[in-house]
């Protein structure tokens, strides 16, 4: 029997174009952040365990914010992330001051998991079917070398209020992950979706599913993560602000005939917050989906 999966949840990261540390601020009818939803989800799915990515900066204030409230209905940890997390001394640098990104964050758990887990991002709504979809898959379906990724139909994942960054993916007429495309300014327009950048200007059928970074793994995948996470530092110890990606990893065991990932259909429902103009959206479909009964008129 497989132990009950663990939700890693990525909270580190700058918030720079929101403006602020949105991972711990409130959008709910009381003040309930996004991951909370998350958390809920993930409980009344099945999950067993919570590990929180945090910077230093905001450790403490998570942990008094979330313990007290979930803390005694699932096991939690909380794991910093830092910019000399897992580097060795050799490739520090006194300049670096943007965070080395997912894939890095992912690494900094490897000592706290070692069961099957899925990846979210802490500012992004995925719906309770995610997580359902989620934990079937790492409960009976998960392998060494089969993972999984929940995905969204392009159309139902972007900003009104900007560019977005988003995995853009291929896929198998059999459902599985042929690889991915990070395009990181996307948009949609009055005659279509278009990833612009520089003179490149692509277009984006509606229906393409993109990666929302809602993973499930294998923990088999933190060895293969730390060997990519070598040559990653090795190729960019002067690139300042260059970022270690879970889809670079998930490309790389693809590429190299590793692992698949299956696609599930979990992503029937998301919203999430990058820029501040997003926030009353997301306040009122939260408010929403509790007058729906989706959610109780508390969370805790």
């Amino acid at each position: 029997m497989i132990d009950k999966p663990t939700l890693l949840i990525l909270a580190a990261g700058m918030g720079s174009r929101y403006g602020g540390d949105k991972q711990i601020d409130g959008f709910g009818p009381n003040r309930e952040t996004i991951l909370e939803y998350s958390v809920f989800d993930a409980i009344r799915s099945g999950f067993g365990k919570v590990v929180f990515i945090v910077r230093k900066e905001i450790l403490e204030e998570a942990k008094a914010m979330f313990v007290p409230k979930f803390g005694s209905q699932i096991k939690l940890e909380f794991v910093v992330q830092a910019l000399d997390s897992m580097v060795p001394e050799n490739y520090q640098h006194p300049d670096r001051k943007k965070p080395y990104g997912t894939a890095h964050a992912l690494l900094c758990a490897k000592n706290v998991i070692q069961e099957p887990f899925a990846v979210i991002n802490a500012d992004d709504f995925y719906g309770v079917e995610a997580f359902r979809m989620l934990a079937s898959f790492l409960t009976k379906d998960v392998k060494s070398d089969l993972h999984c990724m929940v995905g969204y139909a392009i159309n139902n994942v972007l900003s009104a209020h900007g560019t977005v960054s988003r995995g853009v993916c291929e896929v198998s007429p059999e459902g599985y992950l042929k690889g991915m495309i990070e395009r990181t300014s996307i948009s949609k327009k009055s005659d279509g979706i278009f990833h612009e950048e520089g003179s490149e200007k692509i277009m984006i059928s509606p229906d393409n599913p993109v990666s929302m970074n809602c993973w499930g793994f294998h923990p088999a995948v933190f060895e293969q993560t730390e060997k990519l996470w070598q040559s990653f530092l090795e190729e960019n110890k002067e690139n300042l602000k260059s970022e270690f990606y879970i889809p670079k990893v998930v490309n790389s065991l693809i590429e190299e005939d590793m692992a698949r990932v299956k696609i599930l259909e979990g992503g029937k429902i998301w919203f999430g917050v990058t820029y501040p103009e997003d926030r009353e959206y997301v306040m009122k479909a939260l408010k929403r989906l509790h007058e729906e009964g989706v959610y109780p008129e508390k969370l805790w």
